[in-house]
């Protein structure tokens, strides 16, 4: 297939995400407006043959200090036939446009999932004291052209840092958690959580805990939790300014976009979560709870009521984003595995980001100026 790349309207670009199954969220024409600190550009990759529109991806510009050249990046994208034979005829001309449009890096993300480990697996692993990640568990599924598409990159002069690439921005989970829906009944997907979650459900349905949903206007409540967890957890919260951004944003796009929901026990909110919504990919995006009121369990009756919306949606997969690859019980991420791993789903692993230098020396400066920050 000969390919032409060129820039395309936000319509064009949103009607072809539409036409797929599914799509990162972070690939939506919409996340550009969440991103307001970045440039951005929609591409699109046109079949010559046919002159159909056949792949696109959102691209992030982010300005170096100073000087006028740019990082470009794609996350968990683009939106192309990753498993082409040519792959080079779809990354070359979009190295190539970057270029001209100031670029002196690139990074993206492929949405191309390399292994699966299943929630039994992932257990049995956490009782061998031999085995410390992921990576040391034999997985239950590998992709194989995920390998090839590797090694594609490489030969392209891809580069791709041991831990995925740091880099500048979000860096994307390389590791997620997955709860399959396709095919599943609803008392299938509940059977397979442990026993400890579907005990945790019971015991919130019996002290009374109701899981709502939220509008605009208690995002200043969701904050409340947000920073609360912050707080608790270690880390620097987003401002609420970000979130109000990202429900006008993604909701004026599409208004099942983004979702709040709160878990209540007498008239108090005890734990919030928001939920992210494209084609049959659901996201469980971001979650906090207050230090108060954990023993009615709150936070397992709203992801079990999100999962079930999810599933009503006609959803494939109730994606819980990101985990640490780390399987030792002493490491401090240890406790999101094991929370996740509940829902007996599936860790998945991705390709990673990858960059590619297109001024070495920027690339480098950018490098230096990032390890210091």
């Amino acid at each position: 297939m000969s390919l032409t790349l060129r820039t395309i309207s936000r319509e064009q670009h949103l009607a072809y995400i539409q036409s797929l199954p599914s799509a990162s969220h972070m690939q939506v024409p919409a996340w550009a407006d969440v991103k307001a600190e970045w440039r951005s550009e929609n591409l699109g990759w046109f079949d010559d043959r046919t002159g159909e529109l056949v792949g696109a991806g959102l691209v992030l510009y982010r300005q170096l200090p100073k000087i006028k050249r740019y990082l470009a990046y794609l996350p968990e994208g683009p939106v192309i036939n990753w498993f082409s034979p040519n792959l080079q005829e779809w990354i070359e001309p979009m190295l190539a446009h970057l270029k001209q449009q100031g670029a002196f890096s690139v990074k993206m993300g492929p949405p191309v999932i390399i292994r699966r480990w299943e929630a039994s697996t992932i257990k049995k692993g956490i009782q061998d004291p031999d085995v410390k990640r992921l990576r040391d568990l034999e997985a239950d599924f590998i992709e194989p052209r995920a390998f090839e598409v590797a090694d594609k990159l490489r030969r392209m002069g891809w580069q791709q840092g041991e831990d995925g690439g740091a880099g500048f921005g979000d860096v994307q989970p390389r590791y997620v958690y997955q709860v399959p829906l396709a095919n599943r009944s609803l008392e299938e997907v509940h059977k397979n959580f442990n026993q400890l979650w579907r005990r945790n459900i019971k015991k919130a349905e019996k002290a009374g805990v109701e899981v709502v949903q939220g509008g605009y206007h208690d995002l200043e409540e969701w904050q409340r939790l947000y920073e609360i967890t912050a707080v608790r957890d270690h880390f620097r919260p987003r401002p609420l300014s970000y979130f109000q951004r990202m429900w006008t944003a993604l909701n004026t796009e599409d208004p099942n976009r983004m979702r709040l929901y709160f878990a209540r026990h007498n008239g108090v909110n005890l734990s919030a979560a928001t939920m992210l919504i494209v084609g049959g990919h659901v996201w469980y995006s971001y979650g906090a709870s207050d230090n108060i009121g954990r023993e009615v369990r709150p936070s397992n009756a709203m992801q079990w009521r999100m999962l079930r919306d999810a599933y009503a949606l006609g959803a494939t997969v109730y994606d819980l984003r990101g985990i640490s690859d780390s399987l030792d019980e002493t490491d401090h991420l240890f406790g999101l595995i094991q929370f996740k791993v509940g829902t007996g789903g599936q860790a998945a692993e991705y390709l990673g980001e990858w960059d590619f230098p297109l001024n070495k020396l920027l690339h480098k400066a950018l490098d230096i100026y990032m390890s210091r920050r």
